[in-house]
């Protein structure tokens, strides 16, 4: 009976040895899983933040772009607004230049060239 006793009381501490050495085995592999979760979780975090740095940076290129052309569009319409209101004076200062020619007198003149000079008459005639 004393065999019996201690097989029997063997084979229970056979199963709790083979117990924890399951529990811990199990334990070691949740243990590694869980820094293999944590390693992926970083990565994808690390994937992410250079996926949002990019768009950003994309998003930055186009708004300058876009800054660029609405810049030149106006340089382009005030040029062109200076250069009409440029020509407008032009044409007004010729035409008031005739004018004022015209109403306060009258040149007239002719030249000759002899030999080697000029002669000049000019005659004018205030009102």
């Amino acid at each position: 009976m004393d065999t019996q006793n201690s097989e029997k009381a063997a084979i229970k501490i056979q199963a709790w040895w083979r117990g924890n050495m399951v529990r811990r085995s199990l334990l070691h592999a949740a243990l590694r899983a869980w820094v293999i979760q944590c390693w992926w979780r970083s990565v994808q975090a690390k994937m992410l933040e250079q996926r949002r740095r990019l768009a950003l940076r994309l998003y930055t290129c186009q708004e300058w772009a876009v800054v660029k052309v609405q810049a030149q569009v106006r340089m382009w319409q005030a040029r062109r607004r200076f250069l009409q209101a440029r020509q407008a004076a032009c044409v007004i200062q010729s035409h008031w230049r005739w004018h004022t020619s015209q109403t306060r007198g009258l040149i007239r003149g002719r030249y000759e060239v002899k030999a080697s000079r000029l002669e000049l008459d000019i005659e004018i005639l205030l009102t």
